[in-house]
C-alpha cells in the first residue's frame, strides 16, 4: 500500500478563485452565492471589529475643561493668579491642576487683597476616577469655578495725610535750596 504525503485537496473549477485557509492545509473555493465572503474566515472579521472598536474608543476620548473666573466689587481690578497677571476683573484663566491658588487683586484707591483660594476637585476628578473622566468620557466635561471678592477702600488717616504733606514740603525745600 502506498502512502500519500500530500495534503487532501478538493477539485475546483478553473474559473473559480481559490484561497489558502491557514486553519487547514487545503485550498477552498470561493462560494459564488455568498457576496460577503471573507477569505480567512471569522478570525479576521473579529480582529477587524476589535480594531474598529479600539479606534472608536481612542478617537472619542474625554476631556475636562477647567476654567477659573475671578470677579471683584468694584470691578476692573488687576488680577494675578499664582504670580502671573491674567487681566482685569472679570478675568478667566484655564488651569490644569486642582489645589490652592494665590489670587491677588489690585485697584487704585482700594486695599490690595491677597487670598489663598482652595480649588478642590469634583468627585469625578479624584484619583483613580480622574483617569476615566479625562480619557474615556464621551464628550467634553466643563468645570467652571467662579470667585467674587469684595475690595475694601483704602483708608488714609488724618495723621498719615499730614505726615505725607510735611514730608513733601521738606523734600521741596531741599530741592529748592539744593542741600540736604
Amino acid at each position: 500500500m502506498a502512502r500519500h504525503s500530500s495534503p487532501v485537496t478538493r477539485e475546483t473549477k478553473a474559473a473559480e478563485p481559490t484561497f489558502l485557509c491557514f486553519s487547514h492545509s487545503e485550498y477552498i473555493p470561493t462560494p459564488p452565492e455568498n457576496p460577503h465572503f471573507l477569505p480567512f474566515g471569522n478570525m479576521i472579521s473579529s480582529r477587524h471589529l476589535l480594531l474598529i472598536a479600539m479606534f472608536a474608543l481612542s478617537t472619542s476620548t474625554g476631556c475636562v475643561h477647567r476654567r477659573l473666573t475671578i470677579d471683584s466689587v468694584p470691578g476692573r481690578a488687576l488680577v494675578m493668579v499664582d504670580g502671573e497677571e491674567v487681566g482685569y476683573t472679570p478675568a478667566s484663566v484655564d488651569f490644569t491642576y486642582y489645589g490652592t491658588r494665590e489670587i491677588k487683586l489690585i485697584k487704585d484707591g482700594y486695599e490690595t487683597m491677597t487670598v489663598q483660594q482652595p480649588v478642590p476637585p469634583p468627585w469625578y476628578q479624584v484619583p483613580p476616577l480622574d483617569f476615566f473622566s479625562d480619557n474615556f468620557a464621551f464628550g467634553r466635561i466643563k468645570d467652571g469655578r467662579n470667585f467674587t471678592y469684595q475690595l475694601q477702600p483704602r483708608v488714609t488717616g488724618q495723621a498719615e495725610t499730614e505726615g505725607l504733606i510735611d514730608r513733601a514740603q521738606s523734600l521741596r525745600s531741599e530741592s529748592v535750596l539744593g542741600g540736604g
